[in-house]
């Protein structure tokens, strides 16, 4: 059993067990400016598991969220954020574990085979993105003096056109299926949800399409010219490019 959780230690023991604490920590440091984050995370989890109490490992918890985060293991890096929000609810640094989750989340959809093999992300279930764009927006909410606000609120947006991109695309299967109504209602309510998102643009265009099919002439026309009322050259291009250049890339 650990020295600090029998009552009879010395002084000089509970010096040691300090420097311990002090030198694990500065091991995961030093691991983490050279940009070994994975062998950080062992000398943190060390640290946060054996020194529990010490003055290090808050900062540890902290860290460790982050550690993960750069090596890529996005689900370790979502898990160690809820636990520290929840052990620690009042923290002062709770928007930065709120802000960790949300990027791990926001990152964690994206996989390097997916630039390899050219995969659509928009087709994609969207949990992730909907569960990123739920903890930022809880941020934003909680702590809107928080630095990390402005970010958060930039990628809220780049999520909130992905997610109504992928309502359109679940709307256009519809259309091809011959479910005109169910078609118009999904296109419908990712204009409803993700109203301002550039891609609800072309929602407009699968309701006039889809009452056309259903032979509801004068509401194909409205929607029509609502389309072409909102989609100007500029735009379209926007819409087409969006995803060639990612600038959500902090690293």
């Amino acid at each position: 059993m650990s020295c600090f959780l029998i009552t009879g230690c010395s002084k000089d023991e509970v010096t040691d067990l300090r420097s311990s604490a002090d030198i694990i920590y500065e091991k995961a440091t030093n691991s983490m400016e050279n940009g070994n984050y994975r062998n950080a995370t062992n000398y943190l989890e060390v640290l946060t598991t054996s020194f529990p109490f010490s003055n290090q490992a808050k900062q540890a918890q902290l860290d460790l969220i982050f550690a993960h985060y750069r090596s890529s293991s996005f689900e370790e890096a979502i898990d160690e954020a809820k636990q520290f929000e929840k052990e620690n609810p009042t923290h002062p640094r709770v928007d930065y574990a709120l802000y960790m989750r949300g990027l791990a989340l926001f990152e964690g959809q994206h996989s390097w085979y997916h630039d390899v093999f050219d995969v659509d992300l928009t087709k994609r279930s969207p949990s992730k993105a909907q569960e990123s764009f739920s903890v930022f927006s809880q941020l934003i909410r909680r702590y809107p003096n928080s630095v990390y606000v402005d970010n958060s609120r930039q990628r809220m947006i780049f999520l909130r056109n992905r997610l109504a991109k992928y309502e359109n695309h679940v709307a256009q299967h519809y259309m091809e299926r011959g479910a005109y109504v169910a078609a118009v209602n999904r296109a419908k309510f990712s204009i409803e949800q993700y109203n301002g998102a550039p891609a609800t643009i072309e929602s407009l265009k699968i309701i006039a399409d889809g009452y056309r099919n259903l032979g509801m002439s004068d509401l194909a026309g409205n929607a029509e010219s609502i389309y072409l009322a909102n989609a100007p050259d500029s735009l379209v291009q926007t819409i087409d490019t969006e995803d060639k250049e990612p600038w959500y890339k902090i690293w």
